[in-house]
């Protein structure tokens, strides 16, 4: 697949805010700082599409990002950001909870996750929670291109030990860093995969 033209839409502080459910969505997540805004703006080909910060937790709405003019894709707000207060915890969870659960055309959630660090209990209890709710769902591994091929890899093993601990199989896996570019074409492809097979 390649993307002819990606534009912003709006901005939703709640799911009612979202725009019509009328095309498939495919909504990026993980822990503040994870590199969600320079994947999306790797993948697009725009480099300010998403807004990249080097504050964690910027990301506070749900945002629609319209894709050649076919299907959205979305950034979520991060989770898991020790210097947000309670409060502004709490309604994160609220927006990611309420738009998992409601949102009906969301047809993939990619979870990403920090190639850098050994399995993380919030990032593992997040997947194993979408996995009890049957959420669509694969994992992104970012920021590859910090360590060696033998350290993402002695990584990654351990998060997929750590998964199978409670999953028959894990979800698809994915190796992305938005510095190098790589993964562009793994993960747009899989998406187009799956919109031909809806498609039938």
């Amino acid at each position: 697949m390649f993307i002819k033209e990606a534009k912003f839409i709006c901005s939703s502080s709640t799911v009612s805010q979202c725009p019509k459910a009328d095309l498939r969505e495919y909504a990026f997540i993980g822990r503040s700082n994870v590199g969600k805004s320079s994947l999306i703006n790797m993948l697009t080909g725009q480099k300010v599409l998403a807004k990249v910060s080097s504050q964690p937790g910027k990301t506070k709405l749900i945002n629609h990002f319209l894709v050649n003019n076919k299907w959205y894709l979305v950034d979520l707000p991060g989770y898991g950001y020790a210097r947000t207060s309670k409060k502004e915890r709490s309604i994160f969870s609220v927006i990611i909870s309420d738009y998992i659960a409601k949102r009906e055309n969301l047809t993939l959630l990619f979870v990403l996750v920090d190639s850098r660090l050994e399995p993380q209990k919030i990032d593992i209890e997040f997947i194993n929670k979408l996995g009890e709710h049957q959420v669509p769902l694969a994992i992104a591994f970012t920021k590859t291109d910090k360590l060696t091929k033998r350290d993402w890899d002695i990584n990654i093993d351990r998060y997929k030990k750590t998964l199978l601990e409670y999953w028959e199989e894990p979800p698809p896996i994915f190796l992305t860093s938005a510095e190098k570019g790589s993964g562009k074409d793994e993960l747009l492809s899989y998406i187009d995969s799956i919109n031909r097979q809806l498609d039938g």
